[in-house]
């Protein structure tokens, strides 16, 4: 690898031993064996640095649980239920094994305002990441989604996953389940479905 890479494993590290706040540029060269200024050089800064160690962190989390998914092999009719039952299943798994990462979102959360340059990037890389949830649940390809099903569609499981993550680190023995969260989607679907329709004609 080149220093580029032993820069972004180095602080990859960093970070899920120390965490944001903690880890200092000096670190990062001590553990990747590269110099300070190679962070500026490939990076432009150790916040840049940080953000996508990050990032590439919670990739590697995403594909864990995502993988089978996207390769559409077994599983779940796409768009079901039971498929969005089964994925959150697979994600909430992933909570105990890859506690530290998901604790690392809620750290940059507290810490954002204070690392602008991380957030700008962080906040980019939003939007891939609720186009990458999509295809998990649809089975439609992620190069074939518009604008609109990754900001609704991609925000509804954005959402869902930010919500069960605080709920499963601060207390996975009362956290929402896969199989309540789908009655619970259930439900909704229900209700909505028999509500009766919107009978007023605007007249006042």
């Amino acid at each position: 690898m080149g220093h580029r890479e032993d820069l972004l494993e180095g602080a990859k590290r960093c970070l899920l031993e120390k965490g944001f706040a903690r880890t200092t540029a000096r670190d990062i060269v001590k553990e990747s064996g590269t110099n300070l200024g190679s962070i500026g050089y490939h990076y432009g800064s150790k916040d840049a640095l940080l953000a996508q160690a990050f990032i590439a962190l919670i990739e590697d989390v995403g594909d864990s649980f995502g993988e089978e998914a996207l390769a559409g092999e077994g599983g779940a009719p796409a768009g079901s239920l039971e498929r969005f039952r089964e994925m959150w299943g697979n994600v909430i798994r992933t909570f105990p094994e890859s506690r530290a990462i998901w604790m690392l979102n809620l750290e940059f959360i507290l810490q954002a305002d204070r690392m602008p340059e991380a957030r700008e990037i962080v906040n980019k890389a939003l939007q891939y990441g609720r186009s990458g949830l999509v295809p998990m649940f649809s089975g439609r390809p992620e190069d074939e989604l518009d604008d609109q099903t990754v900001n609704s569609e991609g925000r509804f499981y954005h959402t869902i996953l930010c919500g069960l993550m605080v709920q499963w680190l601060f207390d996975p023995e009362s956290a929402t389940d896969a199989d309540q969260l789908t009655e619970g989607l259930r439900r909704v679907i229900e209700a909505a479905s028999t509500a009766p329709a919107d009978q007023s004609t605007g007249d006042s």
